[in-house]
């Protein structure tokens, strides 16, 4: 069982990192899942794990292997149910291994609900600013681009809202803009959500772009 008043247990714990896809197969349609994890629950107790780190599971168009989330509070239909989920994580206590999930919190997909809303909001609205906008892609000339191979600029023209959205990864996974507070608060109710779920941490991907201000490379900053 897991001690719930044990607020260090991060120092000294054994973790397995894992994506579900690849892990254990328990229907046989050749693609990882919950279910099939369950049953492999007691194996990783022997090997002395004692927690597991779950890379994302979230629906997504899986073009950045599921970095670019589109619903930030359901699962990928493909690995299972919001109820296999619970008993995943209810049998992982049970042998006293904790549950760590990974969030992507800078970016979602382009796919996702808030981008499609923000791309037809009106210029300035509070849905609009969800993400970061631009009438020009000479915006932030000191930042890096990322990923050289595929990406030649952190700016993509998107033919519906008529504007440039910036994005530090790939052109389809839209940085949220953290300066509408509306941002904050469902990324803080998001967090909320799988805590209550049971899960005992999240591992944030990407946090040191979050933030984007003139003058700088938009890395790192407070």
């Amino acid at each position: 069982m897991i001690d719930r008043n044990d607020r260090h247990w991060y120092k000294n714990a054994v973790i397995y990192e894992l994506h579900i896809k690849a892990f254990f197969d328990a229907n046989n349609d050749g693609i990882g899942d919950f279910e099939g994890l369950v049953k492999k629950l007691d194996y990783l107790q022997d090997l002395g794990v004692t927690a597991v780190w779950l890379l994302p599971f979230y629906p997504s168009p899986l073009r950045d292997d599921g970095y670019d989330i589109a619903d930030y509070t359901s699962i990928n239909p493909t690995y299972g149910t919001m109820r296999d989920f619970r008993q995943f994580v209810a049998a992982a206590h049970d042998r006293g291994i904790r549950v760590i999930t990974e969030l992507v919190i800078n970016h979602t997909s382009d796919q996702h609900p808030w981008f499609q809303r923000a791309r037809k909001a009106k210029h300035g609205s509070v849905w609009r600013d969800y993400y970061v906008w631009s009438d020009s892609d000479q915006k932030f000339p000191d930042t890096r681009v990322i990923f050289l191979d595929t990406e030649t600029s952190n700016w993509t023209w998107d033919p519906v809202a008529q504007a440039y959205f910036w994005h530090r990864f790939y052109s389809h996974q839209p940085d949220l803009n953290y300066d509408n507070p509306r941002v904050l608060s469902d990324i803080l109710r998001v967090l909320r959500f799988w805590l209550d779920m049971g899960v005992d941490g999240l591992r944030l991907d990407a946090v040191p772009y979050l933030i984007e201000r003139d003058g700088t490379n938009n890395e790192n900053l407070p």
